[in-house]
């Protein structure tokens, strides 16, 4: 019984990190996109408004996917252990 709770603890916490290996994209992807909009801004210094405000939606919506890793990250971590734990005890009625 207490393996299998460890077992259980042990790949929450490894989904869990596994998850937050999806933060490393919106990084690379936002830094790339204020990298494209620093330059375009250089070579059309009038189209700036136009380019941030592209470039801060962009940045938003490419960061959605951070969050939602997050999300799963803190369910993973608070959340499935217990459950998961709850249903080994009651299905084996230790």
């Amino acid at each position: 019984m207490e393996l299998a709770i460890g077992i259980i603890l042990g790949c929450c916490a490894l989904g869990a990190g596994l998850a937050m290996i999806a933060g490393i994209g919106p990084g690379i992807g936002e830094g790339n996109a204020v990298a494209s909009a620093c330059e375009a801004i250089g070579r059309q210094p009038e189209a700036k408004g136009s380019v941030t405000s592209t470039m801060l939606m962009g940045c938003a919506i490419a960061e959605t996917t951070g969050l939602y890793a997050l999300v799963i990250a803190i369910l993973l971590i608070f959340v499935a252990p217990n459950l998961l734990v709850n249903i080994l005890v009651s299905t084996i009625g230790g």
